[in-house]
Protein backbone atom coordinates (compact mmCIF):
# COMPACT_ATOMS: atom_id res chain seq x y z
CA UNK A 1 0.00 0.00 0.00
CA UNK A 2 1.35 3.44 -0.67
CA UNK A 3 1.43 6.65 0.75
CA UNK A 4 1.72 8.98 -1.73
CA UNK A 5 1.28 12.37 0.22
CA UNK A 6 5.05 14.09 0.20
CA UNK A 7 6.50 14.78 4.49
CA UNK A 8 9.41 16.85 5.04
CA UNK A 9 11.60 14.17 6.57
CA UNK A 10 14.58 11.86 5.19
CA UNK A 11 17.00 9.70 6.76
CA UNK A 12 20.90 8.80 7.30
CA UNK A 13 22.36 7.46 4.38
CA UNK A 14 24.89 5.80 5.75
CA UNK A 15 22.35 3.34 6.94
CA UNK A 16 20.60 1.69 3.61
CA UNK A 17 20.96 1.17 -0.15
CA UNK A 18 21.18 3.56 -2.84
CA UNK A 19 18.03 4.95 -4.27
CA UNK A 20 16.97 4.36 -7.78
CA UNK A 21 19.38 1.72 -8.83
CA UNK A 22 18.06 -1.92 -10.30
CA UNK A 23 15.01 -1.46 -8.67
CA UNK A 24 13.64 -3.91 -11.07
CA UNK A 25 15.92 -6.68 -8.77
CA UNK A 26 13.47 -6.17 -5.69
CA UNK A 27 9.74 -6.99 -7.39
CA UNK A 28 7.45 -4.65 -6.78
CA UNK A 29 6.98 -1.74 -4.26
CA UNK A 30 4.65 -2.96 -1.01
CA UNK A 31 4.89 0.27 0.88
CA UNK A 32 5.92 3.65 -0.04
CA UNK A 33 5.88 7.42 1.92
CA UNK A 34 6.57 9.20 -1.27
CA UNK A 35 9.94 11.38 -0.89
CA UNK A 36 10.52 9.04 2.30
CA UNK A 37 10.74 5.75 2.30
CA UNK A 38 9.93 2.94 -0.24
CA UNK A 39 9.80 -0.79 0.51
CA UNK A 40 9.69 -3.65 -1.85
CA UNK A 41 8.98 -7.64 -2.11
CA UNK A 42 12.62 -8.84 -1.27
CA UNK A 43 12.84 -6.57 1.44
CA UNK A 44 14.76 -3.75 -0.01
CA UNK A 45 14.25 -0.49 1.38
CA UNK A 46 15.12 2.61 -0.29
CA UNK A 47 15.40 6.40 1.79
CA UNK A 48 16.11 9.44 -0.29
CA UNK A 49 18.23 11.65 1.02
CA UNK A 50 15.72 14.89 1.62
CA UNK A 51 17.30 16.03 4.70
CA UNK A 52 21.32 17.15 4.78
CA UNK A 53 23.24 15.29 6.91
CA UNK A 54 26.06 17.12 8.92
CA UNK A 55 29.28 15.75 10.57
CA UNK A 56 29.27 16.94 14.46
CA UNK A 57 32.14 18.85 13.48
CA UNK A 58 30.04 21.65 11.79
CA UNK A 59 30.25 25.07 13.42
CA UNK A 60 27.74 25.87 15.70
CA UNK A 61 26.22 28.95 16.43
CA UNK A 62 26.58 28.65 20.20
CA UNK A 63 29.24 27.49 22.78
CA UNK A 64 28.53 24.52 22.91
CA UNK A 65 30.75 20.96 21.62
CA UNK A 66 29.24 18.13 19.46
CA UNK A 67 31.20 14.93 19.05
CA UNK A 68 29.99 11.22 18.05
CA UNK A 69 30.15 8.76 20.07
CA UNK A 70 30.41 4.47 19.68
CA UNK A 71 27.71 3.18 21.95
CA UNK A 72 27.23 -0.52 20.67
CA UNK A 73 29.71 -1.79 18.38
CA UNK A 74 27.32 -5.21 17.51
CA UNK A 75 24.29 -3.26 16.53
CA UNK A 76 26.17 -0.17 15.23
CA UNK A 77 24.36 2.19 17.67
CA UNK A 78 25.40 5.44 18.14
CA UNK A 79 24.98 8.78 19.31
CA UNK A 80 25.99 12.58 19.20
CA UNK A 81 26.86 14.62 22.38
CA UNK A 82 25.68 18.14 22.54
CA UNK A 83 28.31 20.17 25.77
CA UNK A 84 27.66 23.60 26.34
CA UNK A 85 30.46 25.75 27.84
CA UNK A 86 29.90 25.42 31.41
CA UNK A 87 31.24 24.60 35.25
CA UNK A 88 30.08 22.35 37.29
CA UNK A 89 27.68 19.49 36.69
CA UNK A 90 24.65 19.99 34.19
CA UNK A 91 21.34 17.78 34.09
CA UNK A 92 21.48 14.77 31.22
CA UNK A 93 19.13 14.96 28.47
CA UNK A 94 18.98 11.85 26.11
CA UNK A 95 16.97 12.36 23.33
CA UNK A 96 15.71 10.40 20.81
CA UNK A 97 14.50 11.73 16.99
CA UNK A 98 11.38 11.76 15.17
CA UNK A 99 10.58 9.62 11.70
CA UNK A 100 7.67 7.22 12.54
CA UNK A 101 10.64 4.85 13.18
CA UNK A 102 11.75 3.96 9.87
CA UNK A 103 13.28 7.69 8.90
CA UNK A 104 15.92 9.88 10.32
CA UNK A 105 19.15 10.05 12.15
CA UNK A 106 21.01 11.70 14.81
CA UNK A 107 22.77 13.79 11.82
CA UNK A 108 20.10 15.42 10.23
CA UNK A 109 20.92 19.16 10.17
CA UNK A 110 17.42 19.91 11.40
CA UNK A 111 18.72 18.16 15.09
CA UNK A 112 22.34 19.67 14.80
CA UNK A 113 20.40 22.91 14.75
CA UNK A 114 17.66 22.13 17.84
CA UNK A 115 19.89 20.48 19.73
CA UNK A 116 22.68 22.54 20.02
CA UNK A 117 20.35 25.49 20.37
CA UNK A 118 18.46 23.87 23.52
CA UNK A 119 21.87 22.47 24.74
CA UNK A 120 23.01 26.73 24.78
CA UNK A 121 19.17 28.08 26.01
CA UNK A 122 18.78 24.95 28.55
CA UNK A 123 22.28 24.85 29.64
CA UNK A 124 22.00 20.83 29.48
CA UNK A 125 24.60 17.89 28.08
CA UNK A 126 22.56 15.97 25.11
CA UNK A 127 22.91 12.55 23.61
CA UNK A 128 20.93 12.44 20.61
CA UNK A 129 20.64 8.69 19.85
CA UNK A 130 20.77 7.18 16.84
CA UNK A 131 18.94 3.99 16.92
CA UNK A 132 18.28 1.20 14.55
CA UNK A 133 15.09 1.71 12.12
CA UNK A 134 12.62 -0.09 10.93
CA UNK A 135 11.25 -2.37 9.11
CA UNK A 136 14.63 -3.71 8.90
CA UNK A 137 14.67 -3.49 12.75
CA UNK A 138 10.66 -3.60 14.40
CA UNK A 139 10.14 -2.49 17.50
CA UNK A 140 11.13 -3.23 20.27
CA UNK A 141 14.59 -2.40 18.92
CA UNK A 142 14.35 1.07 19.20
CA UNK A 143 13.12 0.83 22.65
CA UNK A 144 16.02 -2.04 23.48
CA UNK A 145 18.73 0.76 21.88
CA UNK A 146 17.41 3.68 24.41
CA UNK A 147 17.65 1.65 27.03
CA UNK A 148 21.28 0.29 26.11
CA UNK A 149 22.12 3.46 25.51
CA UNK A 150 21.34 4.70 29.09
CA UNK A 151 22.93 1.66 30.36
CA UNK A 152 26.26 2.75 28.65
CA UNK A 153 25.85 6.06 30.00
CA UNK A 154 25.63 4.70 33.61
CA UNK A 155 28.56 2.44 32.69
CA UNK A 156 30.69 5.46 31.98
CA UNK A 157 29.99 7.55 34.88
CA UNK A 158 30.69 4.91 37.16
CA UNK A 159 34.17 3.39 35.19
CA UNK A 160 35.55 6.80 34.96
CA UNK A 161 36.57 6.28 31.47
CA UNK A 162 39.50 8.65 30.69
CA UNK A 163 38.27 8.39 27.15
CA UNK A 164 34.74 10.31 27.80
CA UNK A 165 35.79 12.27 31.07
CA UNK A 166 35.52 15.58 28.84
CA UNK A 167 31.75 14.79 29.47
CA UNK A 168 31.34 12.62 32.02
CA UNK A 169 32.48 14.93 34.81
CA UNK A 170 29.80 17.28 34.03
CA UNK A 171 27.17 15.04 34.11
CA UNK A 172 24.83 14.81 36.87
CA UNK A 173 23.10 11.51 37.21
CA UNK A 174 20.75 13.08 39.50
CA UNK A 175 19.06 14.63 36.85
CA UNK A 176 19.04 12.39 33.53
CA UNK A 177 15.70 13.23 31.22
CA UNK A 178 14.48 11.41 28.44
CA UNK A 179 13.28 13.39 25.76
CA UNK A 180 12.10 13.33 22.08
CA UNK A 181 9.43 14.26 19.03
CA UNK A 182 7.11 11.95 17.41
CA UNK A 183 8.38 8.22 17.28
CA UNK A 184 11.30 9.72 19.34
CA UNK A 185 9.21 11.07 21.88
CA UNK A 186 7.40 7.93 21.92
CA UNK A 187 10.38 5.55 22.23
CA UNK A 188 11.06 8.32 25.54
CA UNK A 189 7.82 7.09 27.40
CA UNK A 190 8.17 3.28 26.74
CA UNK A 191 12.00 3.36 27.79
CA UNK A 192 10.93 5.09 30.98
CA UNK A 193 8.23 2.84 32.01
CA UNK A 194 11.22 0.21 31.25
CA UNK A 195 13.79 1.87 33.47
CA UNK A 196 10.76 2.15 36.15
CA UNK A 197 10.90 -1.27 37.15
CA UNK A 198 14.74 -2.34 36.30
CA UNK A 199 16.56 -0.05 38.73
CA UNK A 200 18.91 1.12 36.26
CA UNK A 201 18.60 4.85 36.72
CA UNK A 202 16.08 7.34 38.20
CA UNK A 203 14.55 9.84 35.48
CA UNK A 204 14.07 12.85 36.94
CA UNK A 205 11.61 13.57 33.70
CA UNK A 206 10.50 12.71 30.38
CA UNK A 207 9.78 15.22 27.72
CA UNK A 208 7.38 13.93 24.96
CA UNK A 209 7.15 16.70 21.76
CA UNK A 210 4.12 15.47 19.81
CA UNK A 211 4.45 12.03 20.70
CA UNK A 212 3.34 9.16 17.95
CA UNK A 213 0.53 7.51 19.61
CA UNK A 214 -1.94 5.58 17.65
CA UNK A 215 -5.12 3.41 17.65
CA UNK A 216 -7.56 1.39 15.51
CA UNK A 217 -10.37 4.01 16.44
CA UNK A 218 -9.47 7.71 14.85
CA UNK A 219 -9.44 10.62 16.43
CA UNK A 220 -11.54 13.94 15.66
CA UNK A 221 -8.16 15.53 14.70
CA UNK A 222 -6.99 12.33 12.94
CA UNK A 223 -10.26 12.47 10.68
CA UNK A 224 -10.79 16.12 10.16
CA UNK A 225 -7.89 18.22 11.10
CA UNK A 226 -6.92 19.59 7.52
CA UNK A 227 -2.75 19.62 6.93
CA UNK A 228 -1.05 21.73 4.77
CA UNK A 229 1.27 20.42 2.20
CA UNK A 230 4.15 21.21 3.55
CA UNK A 231 2.78 18.60 6.80
CA UNK A 232 5.44 16.18 8.46
CA UNK A 233 3.01 13.99 9.46
CA UNK A 234 -0.82 12.87 7.27
CA UNK A 235 -2.68 9.84 8.20
CA UNK A 236 -1.85 8.07 5.65
CA UNK A 237 1.87 8.52 6.39
CA UNK A 238 1.15 7.63 10.08
CA UNK A 239 -0.90 4.21 9.00
CA UNK A 240 1.95 3.78 6.79
CA UNK A 241 4.75 3.99 9.46
CA UNK A 242 3.04 1.68 12.45
CA UNK A 243 2.29 -1.00 9.41
CA UNK A 244 6.33 -1.14 9.09
CA UNK A 245 7.68 -0.37 12.57
CA UNK A 246 4.92 -2.68 14.51
CA UNK A 247 6.11 -6.77 15.41
CA UNK A 248 4.59 -8.28 12.51
CA UNK A 249 0.47 -9.19 12.49
CA UNK A 250 0.03 -6.24 15.19
CA UNK A 251 -2.68 -3.46 14.78
CA UNK A 252 -2.49 0.06 16.03
CA UNK A 253 -4.06 -1.18 19.60
CA UNK A 254 -0.57 -2.70 20.31
CA UNK A 255 0.48 -0.83 23.23
CA UNK A 256 3.85 0.04 21.46
CA UNK A 257 1.80 2.54 19.61
CA UNK A 258 -1.65 2.97 22.43
CA UNK A 259 -0.55 3.13 25.41
CA UNK A 260 -4.43 3.38 26.66
CA UNK A 261 -5.18 -0.30 25.14
CA UNK A 262 -5.35 -1.83 28.65
CA UNK A 263 -6.63 0.98 30.31
CA UNK A 264 -6.19 3.47 33.22
CA UNK A 265 -5.09 0.32 35.13
CA UNK A 266 -2.03 -0.41 33.59
CA UNK A 267 -0.95 3.43 33.60
CA UNK A 268 -1.07 3.62 37.61
CA UNK A 269 1.40 0.20 37.54
CA UNK A 270 3.92 2.17 35.89
CA UNK A 271 6.72 4.11 37.87
CA UNK A 272 6.66 7.13 35.70
CA UNK A 273 8.32 10.47 36.31
CA UNK A 274 7.14 14.03 35.90
CA UNK A 275 6.27 13.77 32.28
CA UNK A 276 6.30 17.28 30.01
CA UNK A 277 3.73 16.93 26.70
CA UNK A 278 3.95 19.84 24.05
CA UNK A 279 1.35 19.59 21.90
CA UNK A 280 0.67 21.04 18.65
CA UNK A 281 -2.70 22.67 17.87
CA UNK A 282 -2.62 21.82 13.93
CA UNK A 283 -1.38 18.14 14.79
CA UNK A 284 -3.54 15.31 13.50
CA UNK A 285 -1.87 13.53 16.70
CA UNK A 286 -3.84 16.23 19.24
CA UNK A 287 -6.61 14.98 20.61
CA UNK A 288 -4.71 11.77 20.76
CA UNK A 289 -2.03 13.45 22.96
CA UNK A 290 -4.72 15.17 25.00
CA UNK A 291 -6.34 11.75 25.71
CA UNK A 292 -2.91 10.15 26.37
CA UNK A 293 -2.30 13.67 29.15
CA UNK A 294 -5.69 13.14 30.79
CA UNK A 295 -5.64 9.16 31.34
CA UNK A 296 -2.19 9.57 33.41
CA UNK A 297 -3.40 12.48 35.10
CA UNK A 298 -6.51 9.77 36.11
CA UNK A 299 -3.81 7.21 37.16
CA UNK A 300 -2.22 9.80 39.29
CA UNK A 301 0.86 10.95 37.63
CA UNK A 302 2.35 14.32 37.23
CA UNK A 303 1.83 16.05 34.09
CA UNK A 304 2.39 19.78 32.74
CA UNK A 305 0.97 20.04 29.11
CA UNK A 306 1.48 22.75 26.31
CA UNK A 307 -0.55 23.32 23.21
CA UNK A 308 1.16 25.33 21.00
CA UNK A 309 -1.02 27.33 18.99
CA UNK A 310 -0.94 27.67 15.06
CA UNK A 311 1.48 24.84 14.41
CA UNK A 312 2.00 21.37 13.67
CA UNK A 313 3.55 18.53 14.08
CA UNK A 314 7.63 18.77 14.31
CA UNK A 315 7.36 22.47 13.84
CA UNK A 316 10.27 22.98 15.86
CA UNK A 317 12.41 21.36 13.50
CA UNK A 318 11.32 21.78 9.99
CA UNK A 319 10.52 25.21 10.43
CA UNK A 320 7.35 24.99 7.69
CA UNK A 321 5.03 27.51 9.67
CA UNK A 322 5.46 31.47 9.92
CA UNK A 323 5.51 30.77 13.78
CA UNK A 324 7.49 28.16 13.98
CA UNK A 325 10.62 30.24 15.25
CA UNK A 326 8.74 31.87 18.07
CA UNK A 327 6.68 28.70 18.92
CA UNK A 328 10.78 26.94 19.29
CA UNK A 329 11.44 30.03 21.54
CA UNK A 330 8.62 29.47 23.67
CA UNK A 331 9.22 25.44 24.02
CA UNK A 332 13.29 25.40 24.40
CA UNK A 333 12.24 28.28 27.60
CA UNK A 334 9.94 25.90 28.67
CA UNK A 335 12.23 22.89 28.62
CA UNK A 336 14.71 24.79 30.19
CA UNK A 337 12.39 25.47 33.42
CA UNK A 338 11.23 22.11 33.28
CA UNK A 339 14.51 20.35 33.95
CA UNK A 340 15.71 23.06 36.39
CA UNK A 341 12.45 22.84 38.48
Amino acid sequence: MRTKRMAAISFDPRFNLQVGKNNHQHGGVVEEIEGLIRVYIDGHVERPPIIPIVPCTMPLDHCVTAKDVVIDKGTGLWGRIYFPSCHGKLPLLVYFHGGGFCVGSAAWSCYNEFLSNLAAKANCLIISVNYRLAPENRLPAAYEDGFNTLTWVKEQALSGSSEHKWWVQHCSLSSVYLAGDSAGANIAYNVAAWLGTSGLLCLKGTILMQPFFGGEARTWSEKHTVQPHNSALTLSASDTYWRLSLPPGANRDHPWCNPLTNGAARLRDLRLPTTMVCISEMDILKDRNLEFCTALTSAGKRVETTIYKGVGHAFQILHNSHLSQPRTHEMISQIKAFINE
